[in-house]
């Protein structure tokens, strides 16, 4: 297959471009490298440029002969989709609209879009199955459900095939240690606890210790990148035209705050510093995913269910690369 993948070079796309690549398929990488790593995909694949300047998308559709996008290109950072919301409208979903009209220009009918847990907002049951309600709390997650919703209409009106991939925290590395996590900022726990491991940070701060789970701490759902990259590749291989499918992915229990703070210890051998702070406004006490559906649907199973174990993938990729991608 020729895939084209959007935002390619972030962290979850270059996982994907590698997976794709390891099972044969043909893969360019479209990203602006605005948050994106040129290190991160291979020198032979990468297309910089922008969602806006549809021009070139067309050129790489029809150069590259494109039947297939995985789109994970888009701004993820809560916090400043609501400071700079037209900034999020403006990449996420014109941009997006960009995109597709540039897909229906060349009949290219099958797609997997990156979306978010964020789209279900604060739920009131746990696990989050596919039938939860969408009630988005802030910008991002309303303009990843504004899309989800945008590709539902291209299937019904033009038979597309497309994916929606809800996913909750995505976490780990690469088992290789040759790609991991390298945000500017870093607002992901896993990677911040290992920075406070490694001395990069003075500690590392727990939101909230008065919740009712447990041990006071929120509990959340960490997936595996690769896991995540498989599951892309599983929608991928079975879309038919016109099928719209949604789907949520998580390993289907939580971690809290403290497990994972405890599981970087274990791993690296070093201590945590902690500082204890108030709630922060919007964060949900437990948020865990049902993934029955992509299961039973695609025989999809989650490889990384320990949060030790995908713990030691990602600190492997931050021993080896201390500076990110800026060591290479």
């Amino acid at each position: 297959m020729q895939i084209l993948v959007t935002g390619g070079a972030g962290y979850i796309g270059s996982h994907a471009v590698r997976l794709f690549l390891e099972r044969g398929h043909d893969v360019w990488v479209y990203d602006s490298l605005v948050y994106g790593h040129r290190a991160a995909v291979p020198a032979d694949r990468l297309i910089v440029g922008d969602l806006n300047e549809t021009h070139r998308i067309d050129q790489v559709l029809l150069e590259k002969r494109i039947d297939a996008v995985v789109h994970f290109a888009a701004f993820t950072y809560v916090g400043e989709s609501v400071q700079q919301p037209a900034k999020y409208w403006q990449n996420n979903v014109v941009n997006t609209l960009n995109l597709l009209e540039c897909l229906r220009r060349h009949n290219v009918q099958r797609f997997v879009f990156s979306s978010t847990a964020a789209t279900f907002g604060t739920p009131e049951k746990m696990p989050i199955t596919e039938e939860s309600p969408q009630k988005p709390i802030n910008p991002y997650g309303m303009t990843k459900l504004t899309v989800e919703k945008a590709l539902a209409d291209y299937s019904q009106a033009y038979q597309w095939g497309f994916a929606a991939l809800r996913y909750f925290n995505a976490s780990g590395a690469h088992p290789s240690g040759a790609i991991g996590e390298d945000h500017t900022p870093e607002t992901h726990l896993i990677p911040l606890i290992i920075y406070a491991a490694m001395g990069k940070r003075p500690h590392i701060e727990i939101f909230g210790t008065d919740y009712p789970t447990p041990d006071g701490t929120c509990v959340r759902d960490y997936i595996h990148v690769d896991d995540l990259a498989e599951a892309h590749l599983l929608a991928l291989e079975k879309l038919q035209p016109g099928q719209q499918m949604h789907y949520n992915l998580g390993i289907g229990r939580g971690y809290s705050v403290r497990e994972v703070i405890a599981a970087v210890e274990q791993v690296t051998g070093k201590k945590v510093p902690v500082k204890e702070g108030p709630r922060r406004a919007g964060d949900p006490p437990v948020l865990v995913a049902s993934s029955d559906k992509i299961q039973k649907d695609l025989g999809w199973k989650p490889r990384y269910t320990d949060i030790k174990a995908i713990v030691e993938t990602a600190w492997n990729w931050h021993r080896a690369h201390p500076k990110g991608y800026k060591g290479n």
